[in-house]
């Protein structure tokens, strides 16, 4: 783990902020489009169904809560909620489906009653929570019992060379993109957010201590990328 200072929420918030008009088009840029391809196996493994009541915490711009809401179909509802108004904002340009609600809100202390929700996503989130553990408990108090949540996001790889792979690509490939868009300060958080982040052990041992009755870790792309199932 990293010895540098964690941001707090308000510096996070400003960073997705900044980033919001360009982050769609760096998503694409930076995973070839393999981002898209993620989102899609998150949502299905958290088994949305048609009527279902759904949440994506942090939802940027929009990609899973919209993924959702055509799972969850016309008599389903989805909740996108965010921290940062700049990223609903484009969410909302992007997406217009009848079945969803944008939400302004803190993943750290969700504005729903308890067991409000059959399914949850979190895409690239939980790693920029100022609280995991508050975090999942969180998400834990919100979930119906048997409910399944699903949490995409960059991973610590295990193997020696998946790990000097993704130091060489944060390097050479994510500094110069966020370069040429002029978001070099605020990109310059992911390196540092990757080093703090739990691997998926300890990811899975939070999720127990949460509360969650199942919980497993999926890596994906040579344990680069990872995948959070739980279930309440």
């Amino acid at each position: 783990m990293s010895n540098q200072s964690s941001p707090n929420s308000t510096e996070i918030q400003a960073i997705f902020d900044q980033i919001a008009p360009e982050y769609d088009r760096l998503n694409q840029e930076l995973s070839l489009g393999l981002h898209r391809v993620w989102k899609l196996m998150t949502v299905k493994w958290c088994q949305p169904e048609k009527g279902d009541f759904a949440l994506d915490i942090c939802c940027g711009s929009g990609d899973l809560t919209n993924l959702l809401s055509k799972q969850v179909g016309k008599t389903g509802k989805v909740i996108g909620l965010d921290f940062s108004p700049q990223q609903l904002k484009i969410a909302r340009q992007r997406f217009s489906a009848t079945n969803i609600n944008w939400m302004e809100g803190d993943a750290l202390n969700l504005p729903f009653a308890d067991s409000s929700f059959d399914c949850a996503t979190i895409g690239y989130g939980l790693r920029n929570v100022v609280d995991i553990t508050q975090c999942l408990g969180e998400l834990y108090r919100v979930l119906k019992p048997g409910a399944k949540a699903a949490i995409l996001d960059f991973h610590q790889p295990t193997q020696t060379i998946a790990k000097l792979f993704q130091n060489w690509y944060l390097d050479h490939i994510v500094v110069p993109a966020a370069e040429r868009y002029g978001l070099t300060d605020q990109y310059a958080y992911i390196s540092p957010s990757i080093d703090r982040f739990p691997q998926g052990r300890e990811q899975v041992k939070l999720g127990y201590r949460s509360g969650f009755s199942g919980a497993v870790h999926y890596p994906l792309l040579a344990g680069l990328m990872g995948v959070l199932v739980l279930k309440k």
